[in-house]
């Protein structure tokens, strides 16, 4: 049996890590006992695999046999490649993360073509996860998916809910140079598409946060982590000494939620994941009007969904990470009910539950049905 895996297009991360990782915990009990495993790596992103993983460059004359020699294909996007799925071959595609913002069909804009393409490997899936009831028909419609979509929560959260994740929190913070009694903020803004696509500002990325300010209210015992979606190349240049920590080049975003303190974001899927730890989330939405109504557009309310008050300017930022507690105390209700609604999947299941639908048998399909929805 030959296993593939894509994660963001090379990297080693997210829900193909957290699958790939449990197989070769199970060893000899493993329903894929004896398979060849491969990643696709992005040749700059090589060194961040174990060593003891097999790569294949991604895009390369190799990838593309890899993928048209495997019996099971995992990824958690597509995969823009053009290439031949083998008759009786599967394909999971995990998807990465609870959309807030419109996907695919649903956006209000996107590159001439770039949609048409990316039809082509929605056609090769055969099945798709979701992370909660809440963006089971989201998904479905906005890539126009009808093969069935499993309802399991997302493997590489589980870790969140692991008897280690006090274990990862502290080493993490400690490769980081973090010590007990600092404070982190985790930024984790999204990526913009005309900044990406049309190149209308200087850089890919822009930093709207006043280090100064940040520096001056909260002082040394804040540390603030910054790391970008994976679409966006074009990073901030860290001043050394800054108060701002690069962590972009993190093999996995799961770490990084553990080490944190709080999460500070505007419209990414990682408020979803972070919600599992129960740690405060703020919203630093400064383009707000303008993403919501013109470049991307939105599945539902930000602002009455939120469980802390949207943001608009920096100041509102670092008066609110310095005054989170008592947030987190007055919208205790509010963040209960953000999390019932997309966190009641995410249990530290969730990769059992995907291995039984990759692997069914008598007692896998009895277990934990339950848990799971074929929609």
């Amino acid at each position: 049996m030959n296993i593939v895996y894509s994660a963001f297009r090379g990297h080693f991360s997210d829900s193909p890590r957290a699958i790939y990782e449990a197989l070769l915990a199970l060893g000899a009990d493993s329903p894929a006992a004896g398979a060849t495993h491969t990643w696709m790596a992005a040749p700059h992103l090589r060194d961040t695999f174990p060593a003891d993983v097999a790569t294949v460059e991604f895009g390369s004359p190799q990838s593309i046999a890899a993928l048209e020699s495997a019996d099971i294909v995992v990824s958690n996007d597509h995969i823009p490649l053009d290439w031949e799925k083998r008759p009786g071959a599967t394909y999971l595609q995990t998807w990465h993360g609870t959309p807030l913002k419109r996907i695919h069909n649903d956006v209000l804009w996107a590159p001439e073509g770039r949609l048409s393409y990316l039809e082509h490997d929605i056609a090769r899936w055969d099945l798709l996860l979701s992370p909660n009831r809440a963006s089971t028909e989201r998904l479905r419609k906005a890539f126009g998916f009808s093969g069935p979509i499993h309802e399991t929560g997302l493997p590489r959260n589980d870790l969140l809910s692991s008897p280690r994740a006090g274990e990862v929190r502290a080493e993490v913070r400690a490769d980081l140079g973090i010590t007990d009694d600092q404070k982190v903020v985790l930024y984790t803004p999204t990526w913009r598409d005309d900044l990406v696509f049309k190149k209308t500002g200087p850089q890919d990325f822009e930093f709207p946060v006043d280090l100064d300010d940040f520096t001056a209210r909260l002082g040394t015992d804040h540390v603030l982590l910054l790391r970008l979606h994976n679409m966006v190349m074009d990073r901030l240049e860290i001043v050394e000494g800054s108060v701002v920590r690069d962590v972009c080049s993190h093999p996995d975003i799961r770490d990084l939620y553990l080490a944190a303190d709080i999460l500070v974001t505007d419209y990414s899927s990682t408020m979803f994941d972070f919600a599992i730890t129960g740690r405060p989330i703020l919203f630093f939405t400064y383009d707000l009007d303008y993403f919501r109504d013109e470049l991307r557009g939105f599945y539902f309310d930000l602002a009455e969904a939120a469980p802390t008050p949207l943001l608009r300017t920096s100041k509102e930022l670092v008066e609110a990470i310095a005054d989170v507690d008592a947030i987190m105390t007055e919208r205790a209700e509010a963040y209960a009910r953000f999390r019932e609604t997309f966190t009641h999947l995410e249990d530290g299941a969730a990769t059992r539950r995907v291995l039984a639908l990759l692997f069914p048998s008598d007692d896998n399909n009895t277990e934990g049905d339950e848990n799971r929805a074929d929609l």
